[in-house]
């Protein structure tokens, strides 16, 4: 019995070349208001939720969260 190897017919390109960018960097504009759901809530007994009061830079939110009150967000402290 005999075995062949040949090569490819065409060349494979490596998937990160042909792969769409993906970018982690979250692009939805935050508006005050708007409820977003806390990564980890500021204390055991507050809620899992805050609810934007201001932006005070350009990463950064006050926000007010029920159970505990106002805290200053980065932006990487919670999402949609």
């Amino acid at each position: 019995m005999l075995l062949q190897a040949s090569a490819p017919v065409c060349p494979l390109e490596p998937e990160a070349e042909t792969a769409p960018a993906w970018y982690s960097v979250c692009q939805i504009n935050y508006t005050r208001d708007t409820w977003v759901n806390l990564i980890q809530p500021p204390s055991y007994f507050a809620y899992d939720k805050a609810k934007l009061l201001c932006q005070t830079a350009e990463d950064t939110w006050a926000a007010w969260v029920p159970d505990h009150g106002e805290v200053l967000l980065d932006r990487s402290h919670f999402y949609c």
